[in-house]
């Protein structure tokens, strides 16, 4: 049996210590990054928005584990991928008991 683990609210998380990270960047995104008055801001802002944007079955990576795979194949027989009509992003629709 599995403990149910609490997450830390995100008010309890800013009182905790702040973790420093780096990492390497192209020139062009450096020269664009330049003149942003808050780069960490902006930065934390604009992974925390990619995260929050990641498919739900394979978190960002584009594929799907043999797994999910099985467990997409069951799902997509009763559901189909359309385009809106208004947008025109692709989305989900229930087939279930109009086949």
């Amino acid at each position: 049996m599995q403990k149910n683990r609490k997450i830390k609210s995100t008010a309890t998380n800013r009182k905790s210590k702040n973790e420093v990270m780096t990492f390497k960047v192209d020139a062009n995104l450096s020269a664009l990054l330049k003149d942003i008055p808050n780069r960490s801001e902006f930065i934390r802002s604009a992974v925390a928005s990619a995260l929050d944007s990641n498919c739900p079955l394979c978190a960002g990576s584009g594929f799907l584990t043999p797994d999910q795979k099985r467990h997409w194949d069951r799902f997509s027989r009763q559901h189909v991928i359309q385009e809106c009509g208004d947008c025109h992003e692709k989305h989900l629709i229930c087939n279930k008991g109009h086949a």
